[in-house]
């Protein structure tokens, strides 16, 4: 089965736009490297959570609006190539394409996918 990386972010409102462009630029240049789909979700109806929730996990203000997101692999091994290619493209160096919200607010992580129904 396929391989995951996924991402939940806090996003200023004001910078959807712009986040969206930038998502664009990412996407083009992960596809470019073996992903098979890059997905971009921006909040509907995100709950606040007492405990846990997605606004907690990245300490979304009030002015931020919660992302989450996912890269689709065909492997794991295509997935560690492609990502130390991407990481390495200039197209995404910090000076050439800014994040547009905070990334040490950002949580992710990669998964084997188990089911696909």
């Amino acid at each position: 089965m396929t391989f995951v990386d996924g991402f939940v972010a806090a996003v200023p409102t004001a910078n959807r736009e712009a986040y969206l462009e930038h998502a664009r630029e990412a996407a083009a240049v992960f596809k470019e490297y073996g992903a098979l789909q890059v997905v971009e979700c921006w909040q509907n109806d995100v709950p606040d959570g007492e405990v846990t929730s997605f606004p907690l996990a990245v300490k979304r203000k009030e002015d931020e609006a919660v992302v989450f997101a996912w890269v689709t692999w065909p492997d794991k091994a295509t997935r560690d190539t492609g990502w130390q290619s991407v990481m390495q493209d200039p197209r995404m160096a910090p000076d050439r394409a800014p994040m547009p919200f905070d990334g040490k607010r950002m949580i992710y992580g990669g998964f084997d996918q188990i089911l696909n129904v």
